[in-house]
């Protein structure tokens, strides 16, 4: 069973600055693509400054850190990315880009062994995996955001995944990146966000009739349940834009009443009100 040595990372948002940063941290050769080269670059700033924050952490040397970003590259045109061995998609939640950019790397990648794999939260493997040639390499490799802080990682085989794929695949999460691994079937929202999202969601709603606060709600999970970080909070952290995606995908397969999205968050996301990563959400984090 070959090791993979070469990665490639679709997307250099939140999520694919992180998981570059680990595979490049791990010792991999990691090329990072991004649709255009403002977002290319603002990709690379997001990488040297949490490298950057990782040495003043004490959490890596200077020499890793400098080790790392030379063992990054970038580029806007995935047709540099024919030698990669597994290419990981981390653009946003939606199908129809995820099914086209699978089409493009099935077009790409020289080689047939090569995993393609995506970071969705939500969207079922299968479907990404009929956009190539070559389904029984298609999985999912989900990661958590701080990908650098949490240890997750949900393996989704589809049903027409092969089990050398999941294998290889495990096994580049585990042995080379040193994650922890659960394995999901391929539904929409796994294991964590299947959990997760209804949880969420029951917070906006209570928000959204006036049962508590914001800061209440938070403060309840926080103090009463010994939560790291309220919902509202964490929905924030997530993305309430990513949030809305995954309860949609969610309830379009299970049609259950508690993936259905609240108003209030429709209306957030409308206004722009995306949480931490736009400085405003549930909280202003503009100071």
């Amino acid at each position: 069973m070959s090791e993979i040595r070469r990665v490639g990372v679709v997307g250099c948002g939140l999520m694919g600055s992180g998981i570059a940063e680990v595979c490049a941290r791990s010792g991999l050769d990691v090329l990072v693509s991004e649709v255009a080269p403002e977002a290319l670059r603002a990709g690379q700033d997001r990488l040297t400054t949490s490298l950057a924050k990782g040495v003043a952490r004490g959490k890596l040397s200077a020499e890793e850190r400098d080790a790392a970003l030379s063992r990054l590259r970038f580029t806007t045109d995935l047709g540099e990315f024919a030698d990669r061995e597994l290419v990981i998609e981390a653009i946003a939640e939606n199908e129809q880009v995820k099914s086209e950019v699978f089409a493009t790397l099935d077009k790409t990648v020289t080689s047939r062994e090569a995993i393609l794999a995506s970071n969705t939260s939500s969207i079922p493997i299968a479907r990404l995996g009929t956009a190539t040639s070559r389904p029984d390499h298609v999985i999912g490799i989900h990661f958590f955001n701080p990908v650098p802080v949490l240890n997750l990682v949900e393996l989704v085989p589809s049903l027409l995944t092969s089990e050398l794929t999941a294998t290889r695949a495990a096994r580049f999460a585990t042995q080379t990146l040193g994650k922890e691994v659960i394995t999901a079937k391929d539904q929409a929202g796994f294991v964590v966000n299947a959990l997760l999202i209804p949880y969420l969601l029951a917070a906006i709603r209570m928000v959204e009739s006036g049962v508590a606060s914001t800061e209440d709600v938070d403060a309840g999970m926080v103090l009463g349940c010994a939560h790291p970080m309220g919902p509202l909070r964490l929905a924030d952290l997530i993305g309430l834009d990513t949030t809305k995606a995954i309860a949609e995908s969610m309830h379009a397969e299970f049609k259950q009443l508690a993936y259905a999205t609240p108003p209030l968050l429709s209306r957030m996301v409308d206004a722009g009100l995306l949480g931490r990563k736009v400085g405003r959400g549930f909280y202003d984090y503009s100071g």
